[in-house]
């Protein structure tokens, strides 16, 4: 058996991940696609989406897709929030009524132990009901 390489001894290191793409510069389609291929920086690329949708249909229809993939929804921010709760969250505080519809589709597509949750965290008793602001 080989010997176990325990972080902080001698002869250990982590992966790097090199320089952040500029994501403030890049278009829609290759943001999803930056998630979508689960790419190191997919949290950040899924950061910029977010931010879009408030003034962008579009990003905000990508936004409801991604929030789907298995990755996003097993991927933590932390306790229980996930990158996909993210996105479902961005989607409900952009406050128009294409992010909101597409919000309520992407909850609906959650296990109903996730919806649960979700609503548990955001203290409501519906989806329709959150109004989550992002600062």
């Amino acid at each position: 058996m080989g010997a176990t390489v325990v972080p902080g001894e001698t002869g250990a290191s982590l992966p790097r991940r090199g320089p952040a793409p500029p994501v403030d510069r890049m278009g829609n389609a290759e943001l999803a696609r930056m998630i979508e291929s689960e790419h190191p920086y997919r949290g950040k690329a899924l950061f910029e989406l977010c931010d879009r949708v408030a003034l962008d249909d579009d990003a905000a229809t990508k936004v409801a897709m991604l929030s789907r993939l298995t990755s996003l929804r097993q991927a933590r921010l932390f306790d229980r929030v996930s990158l996909a709760w993210q996105a479902i969250i961005a989607l409900l505080a952009a406050q128009t009524a294409h992010a909101r519809q597409e919000a309520y589709a992407a909850f609906a597509a959650l296990e109903p132990a996730e919806q649960r949750d979700m609503l548990d965290y955001l203290e409501v008793k519906t989806i329709e009901e959150a109004r989550p602001r992002i600062t």
